[in-house]
Formats: structure tokens, sequence, C-alpha cells
């Protein structure tokens, strides 16, 4: 999961533009960006996501769906969220072609790592990082299957795209299908097959059940929504200290890592703060963190290499970052 890269030092923001912008199924728009310029834009691959900073000044995260070899134009694809904070509203209600947005990225927190074989498992628009992930795996020759479930074919985007695959994607409407049964269509671990999970956060909470007892590896699912976290591993005050800055800083218990450096004048980039997005993904030199994010796999968690900071705090009285 690690990417290497301090996301504090990233580029912030490029303005591109709205270049399309269509009806990708009932409650879904998709939206074509483009450098104003017709520029080369920065390279993605299967799993990324930007940032959407929309006019109103709402940031929003989106996975690219397009197509990864065109170098001159992104895709994403939004729901309708009649019970969100607005972003979705004002992208089917008011934004139009030829407005400029501000975007950040990409990054990729959803990595499709190499494997003989997948199973790609998407819940509505869950679909949207799993359209260049099928076809990063057919590219590849790699054996695959795309379970895609929702509530009616009107509701589910990319189904004439798909349908190129064949047999491969399995269409699981509920008013046609009813109730999936996950023993039944995802089954048991196997060591060369990897199983690939984007949706609401009941399917992922019912896979993550099913799948409790697999080999650490073989799951990995990217999250739309933070998990529910239990009790912060301990309850006074911790050191970070900045390894470039040369600086330390008192995390209390009441505020964040991020807030803390904040108001010692130490600038990072955010956008979620939920611990969802990655953006402020750092590198961990020394100390044991807390992980409170809803991005990391168990693997990345033991190994302790990086942290998301604006909701993970720490185990040890003291934690050194790369900053």
């Amino acid at each position: 999961m690690f990417t290497g890269m301090n996301s504090a030092t990233e580029p912030l923001q490029v303005k591109l533009m709205v270049t399309a912008k269509e009806k990708a199924a009932d409650g879904v728009v998709a939206l074509t960006l483009a450098h104003p310029d017709g520029r080369r834009l920065p390279d993605w691959t299967p799993g990324s996501h930007i940032d959407v900073v929309l006019p109103s000044g709402v940031n929003r995260q989106y996975s690219l769906c397009g197509d990864r070899w065109d170098a001159h134009s992104y895709r994403i694809a939004v729901l309708r969220e009649p019970e969100g904070r607005g972003g979705s509203a004002y992208i089917h209600e008011e934004l139009a072609v030829g407005t400029m947005v501000a975007v950040g990225g990409p990054r990729n927190n959803f990595r499709l790592v190499p494997s003989e074989k997948y199973v790609f498992v998407a819940g509505g628009i869950g679909i949207t990082p799993m359209v260049p992930m099928v076809q990063q795996a057919d590219l590849l020759g790699a054996d695959w299957k795309l379970l895609y479930l929702g509530r009616s074919r009107t509701t589910m985007a990319f189904l004439d795209e798909l349908a190129v695959h064949g047999d491969r994607v399995v269409v699981l409407p509920k008013d046609e299908s009813g109730p999936c049964r996950l023993d039944e269509l995802i089954g048991g671990p196997a060591t060369d097959t990897k199983v690939y999970v984007c949706g609401p956060q009941r399917l992922l909470t019912a896979i993550e059940r099913h799948c409790a007892d697999w080999p650490i590896g073989l799951l990995r699912m990217e999250h739309f929504a933070a998990k529910a976290q239990s009790a912060p591993a301990r309850d006074d005050a911790f050191e970070v200290e900045l390894a470039r800055a040369a600086l330390s800083v008192t995390v209390s218990p009441e505020i964040s890592i991020v807030d803390a450096l904040q108001n010692a004048g130490i600038s990072m980039l955010t956008s979620c703060k939920e611990g969802t997005c990655g953006t402020c993904e750092v590198a961990v030199l020394a100390g044991k963190p807390d992980h409170r994010d809803s991005i990391l796999n168990d693997a990345d968690r033991a190994a302790g290499h990086c942290m998301f900071p604006c909701v993970s705090r720490s185990c040890s009285d003291r934690l050194v970052l790369d900053l």
C-alpha cells in the first residue's frame, strides 16, 4: 500500500475542464475532464482516484474509470446521493460542460497486484475502479471474473461497455436475482486468486465477515466511507517528531496529528480527513502508529511503514515522520 511518496510534497491541483457530461445509469453521470490547452495528464494505474474540488469549494474523491492509455482525459462517474453533503447534487444539477474544476492526484490506494486469477466484486457505483481493473487483467491474460451487484439494470453503469467481456462479467441485479449468497459467489480462499471488492459499506462488511479467516493478502477492498473504529490505543498525549523539519510537536488527546502540526505552522495536504482518500499519507521512520484509517490492509498495518495522520494516532510515546 505504501507508495514511497510523501503526499505533503505533491503538487496541489491542476485546473481541468469538463468536456463531456453523460448519463451512465439512473442516478449516475459520467464526466470527462481534460486540460483546456490539451496538455498531457499525469499517468495513472487501475484503482487510482482523483480529488475534485468543485467551484463551491467542496472536495470529493472519485475513482478513474476511463481508458488509462488515454493521456489527455480522465473519466469519473458520480452517483447522485440524496443524503450526501451536496457535492453529487451540484455535479448532477449544476455542473456544466465547459466548467473548470481543480483536480488533485491521481493517487492509488487500491492497486491491482500481480495474480494468476482475480475475482472482482462491485456493488453499485463501486463498479468505477473495476472497469480499468478488468481491462488490465484481460490485457495481462489473467483468469478473472467480475460479479456486478446492483438494485436493477437501469441503475448499473457501464453495462454495455462491460458486455464485450462476455460471461466473465456476471450481472446480478437484485430485482432479478434476489439477495446474493456470498459463499456461493465467492467461495473459499485460493492462494492463486486475489479478490477485489468495492461498493456500499454493507457489502464490504458482509464480505469481510465471509473472508475473516482467509490468509492475509487475498482480499482487497476500497471503502467509500470511514469504517467504525474502536477506542484509540492510548488516551494521553504523545510526541510527533518531524525528521526533515527537525521539529517535535505534542499531540494532545483531543486533536488529530494533522491539526497539531497545522497549529505548529506545518502545512499538510489533506482532503477527506476521515482516513479514506490517502491524501495525507506519510512515511513512518520510528515508533508504532495506531492505524485508524480505512485504507491499509493488515500486512501494511503490521509493517508500520506509513500512516494517515488525519485520523491515525500513536501506540508509542514518540513517532518520527518523514516530514
